[in-house]
């Protein structure tokens, strides 16, 4: 500990870490205070429920439950035990039979007095560094200031035109949607935040020992515009662990499903079954506010997150191997978990890939499927689950989410036809064949992007460094090589070149996770990271429901003065 001679020493039975040099209690004093107000629990001195929650908030200082969760200096004793607390208290709560809410209000409240007996304890603040839901709640009055002046001052302005061939075509470059955590730039790529990749590479925390970012800082980015610091984000790591625990009847839904239903169907399903546990739902049954729709939105949220790992997992375990699932681990970052879970856990390399993974497939602007459905689904005041399972079912969809898992088949198909002869020309037929045959490229092209995905470029970085010789990763770099004057010559696409999924599935074959009609439930967790912040400053703005207009054939044809 910081090169401290440190042992335990033990308070009402418990083992406290005890610094031996400077002769003090290394536990931050909410920390001990819970401790200590177990121990008092536990011998029966504190029976009373209204006994319990008066004293709970006059020990636990001016912090939120979610405080609990942050982490005061870098002490690997605290990181540890920060979840530990949380499930004390919910434990206590739980077995005296009180609720919730009563909980989180208590741990919320201002301190009142402190007790005497910690009077001179050198304990640790963990006032410095906020949480998630703090910052986000301090920034929320400006900007719903800022949305409320633009409004105001331009709201009658013109944004754009709309022509009748983007009304039949997707509405491709119809601006007309609002989306605060990324824009796409046709000749860029994408920006979270205003941050590319290689910049949220290079700035956002990693593991210890890790090169890529954890997704769980790229969370915080979407919602707040912030980039974190190391210990919020490990907060909040250990926020999603603490809340990850999935009902029963969760699992027993997943474990009754045939292991012949696709695992993006039951992805869906357990999620939207999870609307049982909606905070929001609950709450807006009961009568709230619409300035408090973004809180419940939030935790919801938070809890939808911190379950996927295990959903995800559990699916995979069920289908393709023998059922059984490692429980999380605490003191581990959101990555590490879902490899684990998966059955990768001894794979650094592979758990570095998940951190990747879920990075750059969380966001990519509020017009795709998975993105628009969930906002618009939400919209209704439907809660995060049921918008989430929505976006879902959208990401499921053989042009948004299946995407991967097909160029993955067709280069396979590539490899059984072509053999070892990697050739230049080999390749070039091989394109031609395809194309000729009416069908498109898989992997190849993009609504927006007219230059290579960056998506593309940072798993192509990661196998050059992970895995330059794999025969399959050779395969993809030449088809990289070939494909784009291919396709121009063909003359039927705007952009020739690769997109996210031209690499994810080999890499994700590379390490042994070979079933790639499960690859999309992966594409649904990570895409869960980028549009649920969006949902929650939806709620927090007041976004109306959503209502486009439209038309007939004949309607749009009256329009434009055509005669049909």
């Amino acid at each position: 500990m910081n090169g401290r001679d440190s042992g335990d020493r033990t308070f009402l039975g418990i083992a406290i870490p005890y610094s031996t040099e400077s002769r003090h209690c290394l536990l931050s004093l909410p920390t001990f205070t819970v401790l200590h107000m177990y121990r008092l629990y536990r011998y029966g001195q504190m029976g009373k429920k209204k006994s319990f929650s008066r004293n709970l908030s006059i020990f636990s200082s001016s912090f939120s439950l979610s405080h609990y969760l942050n982490i005061p200096r870098p002490s690997p004793f605290l990181i540890y035990t920060q979840p530990l607390i949380k499930s004390v208290c919910f434990d206590m709560a739980s077995s005296l039979r009180i609720g919730t809410s009563v909980l989180r209000s208590s741990l919320a409240g201002k301190p009142v007095v402190h007790s005497a007996a910690l009077n001179g304890l050198r304990c640790y603040s963990t006032s410095k560094a906020k949480t998630l839901k703090e910052t986000f709640a301090d920034k929320l009055p400006g900007e719903i200031e800022k949305v409320k002046k633009l409004r105001k001052e331009h709201g009658n302005k013109v944004i754009g035109e709309l022509t009748l061939d983007q009304a039949y075509g997707g509405a491709r470059g119809v601006k007309c949607l609002v989306w605060e955590g990324s824009v796409l730039d046709s000749e860029e790529g994408i920006r979270f935040r205003g941050y590319t990749i290689p910049e949220c590479q290079k700035l956002l925390p990693k593991a210890p020992g890790g090169e890529e970012p954890l997704p769980e800082g790229l969370f915080w980015l979407l919602l707040t515009g912030e980039i974190p610091s190391e210990q919020q984000v490990r907060a909040l790591s250990a926020e999603w662990a603490a809340r990850s625990d999935l009902p029963k009847f969760i699992e027993e839904l997943i474990d009754r499903c045939p292991s012949t239903l696709h695992p993006m169907a039951q992805f869906s399903l357990a999620v939207t079954a999870l609307e049982h546990e909606s905070a929001f739902a609950k709450a807006y049954a009961k009568g709230i506010n619409k300035k408090d729709y973004w809180n419940y939105t939030f935790e919801d949220s938070m809890d939808l997150i911190a379950k996927l790992p295990t959903i995800a997992a559990k699916i995979y375990r069920n289908v393709f191997r023998d059922g059984k699932v490692a429980p999380i681990q605490k003191d581990k970052d959101y990555s590490y978990n879902l490899a684990n879970q998966l059955g990768y856990g001894n794979n650094n390399d592979f758990v570095e890939l998940m951190r990747l993974y879920l990075t750059i497939h969380s966001d990519h602007e509020g017009g795709n499927v998975s993105a628009h459905t969930t906002h618009l689904v939400g919209s209704a005041l439907s809660s995060p689950m049921l918008s989430l399972s929505a976006g879902l079912n959208g990401l499921a969809g053989p042009l948004h989410g299946l995407a991967n898992q097909e160029v993955l088949n067709w280069l396979t198909k590539m490899k059984a036809a072509i053999g070892n002869d990697l050739s230049d020309q080999a390749i070039k037929d091989y394109l031609w064949s395809t194309l000729n045959a009416g069908q498109v490229v898989p992997g190849y092209g993009h609504a927006v992007l007219r230059k290579t995905d960056p998506r593309y470029v940072s798993q192509r970085e990661f196998a050059l460094r992970k895995l330059p010789d794999d025969p399959m990763f050779k395969l993809v770099s030449q088809v990289y090589k070939i494909a784009p004057g291919v396709l121009t010559e063909h003359g039927k696409t705007k952009n020739p070149f690769p997109n996210v999924d031209a690499h994810s599935g080999v890499l994700l074959q590379y390490y042994g996770l070979t079933e790639a009609n499960y690859y999309t439930v992966l594409f649904g967790v990570s895409r869960a990271l980028g549009v649920l912040p969006q949902l929650i400053i939806d709620r927090a703005l007041g976004a109306p429901i959503e209502r486009p207009k439209s038309f007939s054939t004949e309607a749009y044809a009256k329009l434009v003065g055509a005669k049909l």
